[in-house]
């Protein structure tokens, strides 16, 4: 019996590149003095948000009560109407007996809120989502015309796929935005969703116009000798079949669509890659940033890129 060779020196190995990587990472932003200040990152995660608390009119501070972290303030004006206010206690501006002027700020509520590169990373969430699916909706409208036997269907659908890819996505961005945008009064994400949109649909076209036609044709012609219609034998039978060929690369367009989506920033959207920026600007921790802005990234796309090839071996034992 053929013996099993040892994989663990093949392991190591990765262990020892891995490491020299992240050696050199470090050497070479010791050449250049950088700081790491990791403590300024997780509050553009999420933060404590403080909402002031204001006096509604000139009024008497009449009675306050602390419950534990917490102070309730109790106002009456002269006219003898009352407002209470309930504050963090180590943020109480006032006394029992003092007086305040409209709008003064009696203390302030804190609440956990989420950071800007969380919401970044929401945007391209949604940005992503809808973008895929309608892009799986024209990709597959526009593959299966370029199989039709209608010479207008097919003609018209291989210029669209030929356009879209032939030309850069951020141009494709820009004439949305700002011309086919402005005459039709479209919002930036709209123009945004609809540039990714075609952009993946045109990818996905060709995906499907090349797994259709992977299948011989014999299945189709089987099929259609046992009375199925073209449409039905398409549906029930060349389509499930080309759907397992297809997986893989179907995975990785819409990997690369999560990627592209940063480039809906030049319209002033503000996906995940442009809030980083804009940490950026105010934290000062360029590396820092752009770390964790690459591990959101990769936080989107391994577990897509893991369910794709769990369903590819699903539907691989069904065979």
């Amino acid at each position: 019996m053929k013996q099993k060779k040892a994989q663990w020196p093949w392991h190591l190995l990765t262990v020892v590149v891995l490491v020299g990587l992240a050696g050199a990472l470090y050497y070479a932003t010791s050449l250049m003095s950088y700081e790491w200040r990791w403590n300024r990152v997780p509050q553009y995660f999420a933060y404590q948000a403080e909402e002031a608390q204001r006096a509604a009119d000139i009024s008497t501070v009449i009675e306050l009560v602390r419950k534990g972290d917490s102070a309730e303030v109790t106002l009456r004006n002269d006219a003898g109407a009352e407002q209470t206010v309930t504050v963090a206690d180590n943020s109480l501006q006032v006394a029992r007996g003092d007086d305040v002027a409209e709008g003064d700020v009696i203390g302030v509520n804190r609440h956990w809120a989420l950071g800007p590169l969380m919401w970044g990373l929401w945007t391209t969430l949604w940005l992503s989502v809808v973008s895929g699916i309608l892009g799986l909706a024209i990709g597959l409208a526009t593959g299966l015309c370029r199989l039709s036997s209608n010479p207008t269907l097919r003609d018209l659908s291989t210029i669209y796929v030929e356009l879209v890819r032939g030309t850069p996505l951020l141009v494709q961005i820009f004439i949305f935005y700002f011309f086919i945008g402005t005459v039709l009064n479209l919002s930036r994400e709209f123009a945004g969703i609809a540039a990714l949109s075609l952009f993946t649909g045109a990818y996905v076209a060709e995906i499907v116009r090349a797994g259709v036609q992977s299948i011989t044709r014999g299945q189709n012609e089987a099929a259609r000798s046992l009375g199925l219609s073209a449409s039905q034998s398409m549906r029930h039978v060349v389509l499930p079949q080309a759907f397992k060929r297809v997986l893989p690369p179907l995975a990785g367009q819409f990997i690369s669509l999560v990627k592209d989506t940063s480039l809906v920033s030049v319209i002033a959207i503000t996906e995940l890659l442009k809030s980083g920026r804009e940490v950026i600007t105010t934290s000062f921790s360029p590396f820092e940033i752009l770390f964790c802005v690459a591990g959101l990234y990769l936080l989107i796309n391994l577990p897509l890129s893991k369910m794709a090839s769990r369903l590819e071996r699903r539907l691989a034992q069904s065979d």
